[in-house]
């Protein structure tokens, strides 16, 4: 009989988040009580289908140990690499030793609390029987424009079949391994999972989710993604 293929999380969060000028790593920042990461990690433990998580932190972090990390799911904690791209590729390695290597990896930014429950539950139904995988995203809604080298328009982008992509990005383990493993290899600029499952001639399918899965990057972003965690 067939395995059912399980479902994994990886969260990258060994940056820095220098754009916040604060005096530690964004997803060690307080909100709403607890720490971004502390958000972030909760909504893996809590959902019954995620099996366990590879958390992939700095080799120099300072502030992991002071947190309360509590859940009776399986966390594997990981050095992180030079570039986020590294970092994951250092978490599904790890993965592989405890996971099939058909199981589901949702990759996950640290930075991203505001992940609603609903929309994990759309991108899983949505991708477990997909040949590729792919990521959650909302269309552009903004007019684009495009910027020459001083600085003023050069053009209005058609936002038509334009999207912003998000995160969690779900493949399966072994393919994205693997995808990673050749972008790098061939010198290729990996700027997430899906990039890479591309690079090596898959077309991802984009799932549409809610504008609220914020990225923290900025110091007004904590507030709005305080707003949105009140209103769960």
């Amino acid at each position: 009989m067939t395995k059912t293929p399980g479902f994994w999380a990886v969260i990258p969060a060994a940056g820095v988040g220098s754009r916040m000028r604060a005096d530690r790593p964004k997803q060690y920042l307080p909100l709403a009580g607890r720490t971004v990461l502390e958000h972030t990690l909760d909504i893996f433990f809590r959902h019954p289908r995620i099996s366990g998580v590879v958390l992939v932190i700095s080799a120099d972090d300072g502030w992991f140990g002071d947190l309360d990390i509590r859940t009776d799911k399986p966390l594997w904690v990981v050095d992180g690499g030079a570039e986020r791209c590294h970092s994951v590729l250092n978490g599904l390695k790890a993965l592989m030793t405890h996971a099939d290597p058909r199981d589901w990896v949702l990759v996950h930014d640290a930075a991203r609390p505001c992940l609603s429950d609903g929309d994990l539950d759309q991108l899983l139904d949505t991708l477990r029987d997909d040949p590729v995988g792919g990521i959650l995203a909302t269309p552009v809604r903004d007019t684009k424009k495009r910027a020459g080298p001083d600085g003023r328009i050069s053009a209005t982008v058609d936002r038509g079949a334009m999207w912003r992509a998000f995160t969690p990005q779900m493949f399966r383990l072994a393919a994205l391994e693997a995808a990673l493993e050749r972008a790098l290899a061939e010198g290729f600029l990996v700027t997430d999972e899906a990039s890479a499952m591309e690079h090596a001639g898959q077309a991802p399918l984009l799932v549409e989710g809610s504008a609220r899965n914020i990225k923290i990057t900025q110091p007004e972003d904590l507030s709005l993604a305080e707003f949105y965690l009140s209103r769960r």
